[in-house]
């Protein structure tokens, strides 16, 4: 249908557009038409109405030059005449009027069949080019859906092929990863182990740091502390446990461990707490904690055994203040300034690394958790020293100044 209505010039060979020729022609033609009549109707009703005020104004003039010359005894009788005069002047004028009224709203008319003729023109062209389209997309629909099933057709027997390949590949992949897991879980647990016993001989190089060998019974890691003055204050015991899980059995087995081990607290480092608990904290006399907060709470603990063991050492109400010094490691209150304390580390070991990126933005927050750690010291060390007197010594940056 697009090839019947083009053609080629035969001289420059250029691709025209036949519909769209005549299209233009005959709007063109049309519009030249109503054009020409609509100017030479309105000049015509222009030249009329020059010609009505030239008449008017001669009328005008001739009856003032008769009013001047009519004596005043004909006043009356002129009057009359006059008024008829003027009423079929006046009638005859609003009938032309009305005509040349007509005649304007017949042009308007026409002016809206030429708007309307060009909208049908332009209809018919738009509804020409719509079918055509609507053609070419049924038959290239047509063609794709044929050449769909072709290839589907082709291709069949070879999906079927790589789809047994990929549910064979799968399978064994799967396969591979649960052997791995198996096997990575061991090894996982062994490194937490590792990167506990090589932190603590790094930060206490005074202390003995103690491995319990695979295959032997106990837990994983014991630490005896040690001072410049004294030797075994008191000894922690490590577990690590690395799993996707939390069991409560752990708790009980390492219980029997410590006191196997006679250790005077336990810390079982996991990766995943208890259901119970989102953070760090004492249960059933077990202190729990993930890694990163195992630094900071050994850092404490380590301080609490070294101020027990000194105030062992002191004779002044020695059994008083032992009794008063386990109630107070015991409590909910030594608790919380741990909790506050480990957290403080933990916050400011995480800040840290992110301070690298962003050091200027930290200062602040930084100052505010070294403060947070200065006063739960400040409030341990206090309330230690009130239960054990001057058998605590005194610590000058503690204390306040002249």
């Amino acid at each position: 249908m697009q090839n019947e209505t083009h053609i080629n010039c035969p001289e420059c060979g250029t691709h025209i557009d036949v519909n769209d020729i005549l299209k233009h022609q005959i709007e063109d033609a049309i519009k030249k038409e109503y054009q020409a009549k609509f100017l030479e109707q309105k000049q015509a009703l222009k030249d009329e109405q020059v010609e009505f005020e030239k008449q008017k104004e001669d009328f005008e003039k001739k009856l003032n030059s008769a009013k001047k010359d009519i004596e005043e005894s004909l006043r009356q009788k002129l009057k009359s005449e006059i008024a008829q005069e003027q009423g079929d002047l006046i009638a005859s004028m609003q009938k032309e009027l009305k005509e040349k009224s007509d005649k304007v709203k017949e042009l308007h008319v026409k002016e809206g069949q030429i708007l309307k003729l060009k909208r049908d023109i332009e209809e018919v062209a738009s509804k020409a080019k719509l079918d055509a389209q609507k053609e070419v997309d049924t038959l290239l629909k047509t063609e794709r859906e044929k050449a769909k099933r072709e290839a589907n057709d082709a291709n069949e027997l070879k999906f079927k092929q790589y789809e047994k390949q990929l549910a064979d590949q799968k399978k064994l992949m799967d396969e591979m990863k649960r052997k791995h897991e198996q096997g990575s879980m061991q090894l996982q647990g062994e490194v937490q182990e590792l990167a506990i016993e090589e932190w603590l001989q790094d930060k206490y190089p005074l202390d003995s740091i103690i491995e319990i060998k695979k295959g032997a019974s106990g837990a994983d890691c014991l630490q005896t502390v040690n001072t410049r003055t004294i030797q075994n204050c008191g000894t922690i015991y490590y577990e690590s446990k690395r799993t996707k899980s939390f069991s409560n059995t752990w708790i009980e087995k390492f219980k029997n461990d410590i006191r196997d081990k006679n250790a005077s607290i336990g810390v079982l480092v996991t990766e995943v707490l208890p259901n119970d608990m989102d953070r760090m904290g004492l249960k059933n006399g077990i202190w729990i904690c993930t890694y990163e907060e195992f630094k900071g709470l050994s850092e404490v603990l380590r301080t609490s055994i070294i101020d027990l063991s000194m105030a062992l050492v002191s004779q002044e109400n020695k059994g008083d203040k032992m009794v008063m010094l386990y109630d107070f490691l015991t409590s909910n209150e030594f608790k919380l300034q741990v909790e506050g304390i480990v957290e403080g580390f933990t916050q400011m070991q995480t800040d840290l690394e992110a301070e690298k990126k962003a050091m200027g933005r930290l200062w602040k927050k930084r100052e505010k958790q070294i403060e947070k750690v200065i006063n739960n010291t400040i409030n341990m060390h206090g309330a230690i020293k009130g239960i054990a007197g001057t058998a605590i010594q005194d610590i000058k940056l503690l204390e306040l100044g002249e």
